[in-house]
């Protein structure tokens, strides 16, 4: 297998394996980096963890075993015509892992991968660490008048150019990029409500990250954070995802993107 094209990355991180485990009647692909405490990255929906990643994979202090998942649909990895759900991609992670030999990990999800990472630690409690929540929902409330409705509408051409480009840098199918834009609004637009209660069984230490601008309220992001058990919450100056990775033009904001993985890496580091 030669090398991976390595697009938004800076060029001195790369991994020291990567390639595809058959997991689920699916292939996934996956990367990894670094050494100690395991950390999966979970992406959200339409990106890759490259997209979504990129500068926390180059921010994170050493310490960390670094493992990049493209789910179901995305990146490199490949396409199913079951509908997309939250806890397939949980079942799928956690499968991932296991062919890996990694048996408990801390994961980070931004965006529909905290949805997945909640999904996680709910269904599998035995294989989590610690959990970073970032820019997710549990409930449709938590959403601007017309989101979901928005969705409907949706067309791959509401998709923002920089996304689709680089999903087709690392497909370059057309065919594939419309099937993971289905998948994901049929998702979205469908969500139903989780209960209260899957939120307070979830035990494991939990950070939530959300922007003042996010897509999702404040309010939102405070209610979840009071539902769990061991839970703290970081509230920053940022729209949707702009603390963690470039906006949608690719600028950026390294002086809060650097806050914000200080802030994950000494959450993740505090002992029990």
């Amino acid at each position: 297998m030669g090398r991976p094209v390595l697009p938004l990355l800076p060029p001195i991180m790369e991994p020291f394996a990567y390639g595809f485990k058959q997991v689920n009647g699916i292939r996934l692909y996956y990367e990894l980096y670094g050494s100690g405490q395991p950390l999966v990255l979970v992406h959200g929906g339409g990106a890759s963890f490259r997209h979504d990643y990129a500068e926390v994979i180059s921010e994170l202090p050493p310490g960390f075993l670094l493992i990049g998942i493209d789910l179901q649909n995305h990146g490199r990895s490949g396409h199913r015509d079951i509908p997309q759900t939250f806890g397939q991609d949980a079942r799928d992670v956690i499968a991932l892992l296991e062919a890996l030999d990694i048996g408990k990990a801390s994961f980070m999800g931004f965006s529909n991968g905290g949805n997945t990472v909640l999904q996680i630690a709910s269904l599998f409690p035995e294989k989590t660490e610690r959990l970073v929540v970032a820019s997710a929902f549990y409930k449709r409330s938590g959403m601007p008048d017309g989101f979901f409705e928005g969705m409907r509408r949706a067309t791959l051409e509401s998709m923002p150019r920089r996304m689709q480009d680089h999903f087709l840098q690392l497909k370059p199918d057309r065919a594939a990029l419309q099937h993971m834009f289905e998948k994901d609004r049929e998702r979205m637009a469908s969500f139903t409500d989780w209960p209260e209660e899957m939120l307070r069984g979830i035990k494991a230490p939990t950070l939530f990250i959300s922007g003042d601008r996010d897509v999702m309220t404040p309010e939102h992001v405070t209610e979840m954070w009071r539902l769990l058990p061991d839970a703290r919450l970081l509230l920053l100056p940022a729209g949707h995802g702009t603390y963690l990775m470039a906006d949608e033009n690719g600028q950026p904001d390294h002086a809060l993107i650097t806050f914000t993985v200080f802030q994950i890496a000494r959450f993740l580091k505090i002992p029990k």
